[in-house]
């Protein structure tokens, strides 16, 4: 059974990646990977809330390995940061993954310890 609920959040978190990665791709910058990063940045922020917020397990599998499992991710992470190596711009390629790692881990602290104050 909860291979259904992680197929149906993680459905729903790669619709919104994708959409949402086009959609942010498409306004703020075709040479920069900014969707991937905002994608992975708020996948971080809501995944340290959502942990923080000690769900229900079913609750808990359904969006965090669901959806924000579809939603976040590593592979396109990887893809864009070669990518910007291969076109030569390597400070783009190291601000790239730098920024989402540090800003990663921050968002998720941050969502964390929101939570954790209000619960």
């Amino acid at each position: 059974m909860n291979f259904l609920i992680v197929g149906m959040g993680g459905m729903f978190g790669s619709l919104t990646r994708y959409s949402l990665g086009q959609y942010i791709q498409k306004h703020l910058g075709k040479y920069f990977p900014i969707g991937t990063i905002i994608i992975n940045i708020t996948g971080a922020l809501v995944l340290g809330v959502l942990n923080a917020a000690n769900l229900n397990p079913k609750f808990y599998i359904l969006l965090c390995d669901g959806f924000l499992g579809a939603y976040t991710t590593f592979s396109t992470f990887m893809f864009d940061g070669i990518k910007l190596f291969d076109t030569n711009s390597k400070i783009n390629a190291i601000s790239y993954i730098l920024i989402t790692i540090v800003f990663g881990i921050l968002a998720y602290m941050i969502g964390y310890k929101i939570t954790n104050f209000f619960i």
